[in-house]
């Protein structure tokens, strides 16, 4: 009792801290009361870590169910996106199959356009040497006036142009002419120029002998009036030739004498 209020009095006089005061309360007790305590004490111990486990338990396993969820949610995401892939790879795949078969047809539409393309080329080229062909004993006359062939005939024309630049040929016994006509057969009101006149002869030999002699003329007349004599071409021909004609020109001008070769290619 007297240790008691002694521990008592120096807790109201403050001169003791109330830890250490504690531990000269528990060495003061007897065995049994001390062994008591600490048992006591060591059970308030045990509560306080077994609630704090409880409640880190209860926190971890918390967080552990959150984590899960987030994985789940995750592996959905995951999920979705490798089928959102496999979708857009199928779709990619099917795209690109399309792409080769349409690019496998363009290239068969190609081949076949340029097959038609050269068939056609093949065939127009017939044509215009077919056509060349026909017109090969033929001969333009280019500038004689209108209405000259209502009195006497385009052959009669055809004659006199002869005899008027070629005298010594109209000596030698021409060919028979097949035909002879103005050409286009109708006039066109918007052209000031008189139609061509075309004269078709048996012979192409004769056609050439002519033409060669108008070169070396180099001047060709009708009463008296300039006029051209020129051998008779398809338009393609006569394209083909246009095309050379500044080439022609430029080797003119060094002195030299280009010739096309009949028909012009």
């Amino acid at each position: 009792m007297k240790r008691q209020r002694t521990i008592t009095q120096m807790r109201e006089k403050g001169k003791t801290p109330e830890k250490q005061l504690s531990h000269e309360e528990i060495l003061s007790l007897q065995e049994k009361d001390f062994r008591l305590l600490m048992l006591k004490m060591m059970q308030d111990i045990g509560n306080k870590l077994e609630a704090k486990m409880d409640n880190l338990q209860e926190t971890l396993t918390k967080e552990i169910q959150d984590i899960k969820l987030k994985q789940e949610e995750m592996q959905n995401t995951i999920t979705e996106i490798k089928n959102s892939l496999e979708a857009a790879n199928s779709r990619i795949q099917e795209a690109e199959e399309r792409i080769s078969e349409v690019e496998d047809r363009l290239v068969e539409i190609t081949d076949a356009e340029q097959k038609r393309e050269k068939r056609l080329k093949t065939n127009e080229e017939s044509l215009r040497e077919l056509w060349d062909n026909v017109k090969r004993t033929n001969i333009r006359i280019i500038g004689v006036p209108e209405g000259e062939e209502r009195e006497k005939g385009t052959e009669k024309i055809f004659q006199e142009i002869i005899a008027e630049n070629f005298p010594n040929m109209g000596k030698e016994s021409l060919t028979q002419i097949q035909e002879a006509q103005r050409v286009p057969y109708k006039i066109n009101p918007r052209r000031n120029t008189p139609r061509h006149i075309l004269i078709k002869l048996t012979k192409i030999k004769d056609k050439e002998k002519i033409l060669k002699a108008a070169r070396e003329k180099k001047q060709v007349t009708y009463k008296g009036t300039p006029i051209r004599l020129s051998a008779d071409f398809s338009a393609e021909t006569l394209q083909a030739r246009r095309e050379w004609h500044d080439i022609l020109n430029v080797m003119k001008g060094k002195n030299l004498q280009p010739r096309l070769l009949y028909p012009a290619r």
